[in-house]
């Protein structure tokens, strides 16, 4: 069935010389002339724009696979990149809970991810990594604003974060549009200052959107229109490790690169190293997203001003920090009665100071 939609890696122009037993390339399930058995595998790579996925694999399949027991498969590119094509394999890789890891050379493929994520689960979280915000309240679909359709659409998200922006670029409608929805901005200075503090919007999401302009144009020159302020290619990794921890996150798009602007092939590396941290984190994923209480622990803080005490939950198994709406959430909105905090979080709370991150949180189940 998969193959109805997807044309197999042509290993001659992407494996140079032999792999060793340890590469990446010799670890995964690899579409070559037969579909493998995707049995047990929970990650698979999939290319939407031949010549950039395969640039990456060749860096990507050089590189080490110290993930275990770990099932995952490349299932090589989409024959077509129009949505027709890209939709149904999607779901269909959700459906059986695989997580598709897509490497794309155009951002816009962001709207066919959020349309699998709406037919599997109507309530979907949505991340972007990138310099600018993806969408705009009033303008068209240019400049940047791939997310228009979902942003502006009759099917939004029901959260939306953005990291990594760059307040030069983000006009006043822009703003007062994101606060409206009560979303999560983290503009680039602030991450960079404390990359812990971005997890628990990452370990928020259903979906993760990852531009490579998102980056500094010295690390990764391969995009469309490169700026020389950004993330270091060593906190692009991290940000991209915490997304593969994130139990909610079912598909993750890596979008942007484009071959004939990569100067010495340093961004088929960046994007190499960006799937592998992804890899990392998913192969350390402990499965503590509070589908139970069980192995949480429960702190009540009494916060003046509010009628109810705030719960906060912490894992047990990882330390991670939860805190629950103080309201009933709908029924379809159930999965996301806890919001990922941080203990920082907590300890602004035990102070009686409500961080603006929950604050948005509480203002989406009002």
């Amino acid at each position: 069935m998969l193959e109805n939609w997807l044309r197999p890696i042509n290993a001659e122009n992407v494996i140079e010389t032999p792999l060793d037993s340890a590469n990446f390339g010799a670890r995964v399930k690899r579409y070559e002339t037969e579909m493998p058995s995707l049995q047990a595998v929970r990650l698979a790579i999939v290319g939407i724009g031949e010549e950039s996925a395969d640039a990456v694999r060749r860096v990507l399949y050089r590189l080490s696979f110290p993930f275990g027991k770990l099932e995952a498969a490349d299932l090589g590119n989409l024959r077509k990149t129009d949505s027709a094509f890209v939709l149904p394999l999607l779901q269909e890789l959700m459906d059986s809970k695989i997580c598709p890891v897509i490497i794309g050379n155009v951002p816009k493929l962001a709207q066919v991810q959020f349309k699998a994520h709406f037919a599997c689960q109507p309530s979907v979280n949505v991340l972007a990594v990138d310099e600018r915000v993806p969408f705009h309240p009033r303008l068209g679909e240019f400049d940047g604003n791939y997310l228009n359709p979902v942003m502006n659409g009759k099917t939004r998200p029901f959260h939306f974060g953005i990291v990594g922006c760059q307040s030069h670029f983000v006009d006043d409608e822009t703003f007062q549009a994101l606060e409206s929805i009560n979303a999560d901005m983290v503009r680039l200075g602030k991450a960079r200052a404390n990359l812990s503090e971005i997890e628990p919007i990452i370990r928020d999401a259903d979906m993760a959107c990852f531009h490579l302009a998102a980056l500094k144009s010295a690390e990764a020159p391969g995009v469309a229109a490169p700026t020389p302020s950004g993330f270091t290619c060593e906190e692009a990794c991290q940000l991209s490790r915490y997304a593969g921890m994130n139990d909610k996150l079912s598909s993750i798009g890596f979008y942007g690169f484009e071959t004939d602007l990569d100067d010495f092939g340093r961004s088929a590396q960046v994007m190499s190293q960006l799937v592998w941290y992804f890899f990392d984190g998913f192969s350390n994923r402990r499965n503590d997203f509070p589908a139970s209480m069980d192995d949480l622990t429960e702190y009540i803080v009494d916060f003046k001003g509010h009628d109810h005490p705030f719960t906060f939950w912490k894992s047990n198994k990882t330390g991670r920090w939860w805190i629950q709406v103080p309201v009933k959430p709908k029924k379809k909105h159930q999965r996301h009665r806890l919001i990922p905090c941080s203990y920082n979080d907590y300890l602004l709370a035990s102070k009686g100071e409500l961080p603006d991150r929950i604050s948005n949180a509480f203002g989406r189940f009002a």
